[in-house]
């Protein structure tokens, strides 16, 4: 089995117990929701990555933010047919000032390879089949009781 190490900045955008997640196309969490972020760029802070991946998978504008958790989960899946699992290391911020609308629908392309878009989702009516493995974690931190 491939062993891989992925580490990613995410937004928690939550309101009135509803919660900010995107459609994910591709990786580990393909057909799953998941949270907004992703992969740093070269010399990226966490704060400009969180920004540019915000921005490029939900068209948000992030204005104010405040680190929450910093954690990690292991999932399996196949990589290019290859057996593999993935330790999936995330550093989670809240997400508390944003403009702009969000995109329902997002084509893939250059710069967004794996979000379809993002809607707000009543967290009540989310289960853990449905979710990515970042996402429970950080719900269920939240103190939610998923399904």
């Amino acid at each position: 089995m491939k062993e891989n190490t992925h580490i990613g900045v995410y937004g928690l955008l939550i309101e009135n117990d509803k919660i900010l997640l995107i459609k994910k196309a591709e990786g580990p969490y393909k057909n799953k929701l998941d949270l907004p972020g992703g992969s740093f760029k070269f010399k990226e802070t966490p704060e400009e990555a969180l920004k540019r991946e915000f921005k490029e998978e939900t068209n948000l504008d992030v204005n104010d933010f405040k680190l929450y958790d910093v954690d990690s989960v292991y999932t399996t899946w196949k990589w290019n047919d290859v057996d593999t699992i993935t330790h999936h290391i995330g550093i989670f911020y809240k997400i508390t000032k944003y403009q702009n609308s969000i995109k329902e629908n997002i084509d893939l392309d250059k710069d967004n390879n794996d979000s379809l878009g993002a809607s707000f989702y009543n967290i009540n009516d989310l289960t853990k089949d449905n979710l990515s493995l970042i996402a429970i974690l950080e719900l269920e931190k939240l103190g939610y009781d998923l399904k």
